[in-house]
Formats: structure tokens, sequence, C-alpha cells
């Protein structure tokens, strides 16, 4: 049976950043010998950036983790600052591919040569990006 304490402590960076987000967790408990947290995010980034964490702690979340989180859709997510999304990087993760990264960004994987066009300095082909690179993503109206 799977304990709660030590799933708590696994984990924790994602309880952690729940609170710093104010995220109101509903639940937070063991079912079906998994971690189940169930809360209500402000707006779907702050949504979007639990899933970002726990995908983070564990890509195989799946096997101790049920996540339930929803968020008020009528909020629109705020737009970044200029001097933030003209220096928005991305720390490539384990799975990661150019298109994905730029279906994440831009909402369209077709999109990624834009990233990779802003990256030459680092990489010399589109389909070999490495763990651990850190990449510049353009604004959407850069080309």
């Amino acid at each position: 049976m799977a304990d709660l304490e030590r799933l708590m402590g696994k984990y924790a960076s994602v309880l952690s950043l729940i609170g710093q987000l104010g995220v109101r967790l509903q639940n937070l408990h063991i079912q079906d010998n998994k971690l189940f947290i169930k809360g209500h995010a402000k707006t779907r980034a702050d949504s979007n950036r639990v899933w970002d964490q726990i995908k983070l702690v564990n890509p195989s979340y799946i096997q101790d983790l049920t996540a339930e989180l929803t968020y008020d859709a009528n909020v629109p997510a705020s737009p970044p600052l200029a001097y933030e999304a003209a220096n928005r990087t991305y720390t490539v993760k384990v799975g990661d591919t150019l298109s994905k990264i730029a279906k994440r960004y831009y909402g369209d994987s077709s999109l990624y040569r834009r990233i990779f066009e802003a990256n030459r300095r680092v990489l010399r082909d589109p389909d070999d990006i490495q763990v651990g690179q850190v990449l510049r993503i353009p604004e959407v109206a850069n080309g």
C-alpha cells in the first residue's frame, strides 16, 4: 500500500508550488494506492505550471499520482511583460522535441523552426536537442 508521507515527500515541490500559486486544495489523500490531489487554480497558466512541475518530478507520474486541477476559464491569462517575452528561455527536458516546445509556447508544433533559428549558436540540427540545453524562445511575432 502506498504511503501518504512518502508520496507527499516525493511530490513536495509540487505541493510547495500549489501553495505559492494559491491553488485551493480540495483533496490530498491516498486513493487506489496513489497520491490524489484535487485543487482549483486561479488561472489556466497556474494549472499548467503545476502540471509542468508534476512532470518534472516524475514523467511517469501516472503510476503513483492522480491529479485533478480545475481553473477559472473566464479569467484571462495576464500577458507576459515585454522583458519576460523578449528574454524567455526553456531548459530541455527528457522527451522534448522542438515541435513539442513550439506547441507548448505557440500552440502550433509546426512553428518549431522559430525556436531553431533563434538558437543557431547552440543547435546545429532541429532534430538534435539535448537535455539540459537552455533555449531562447522568441516571441510569436518574431520570425
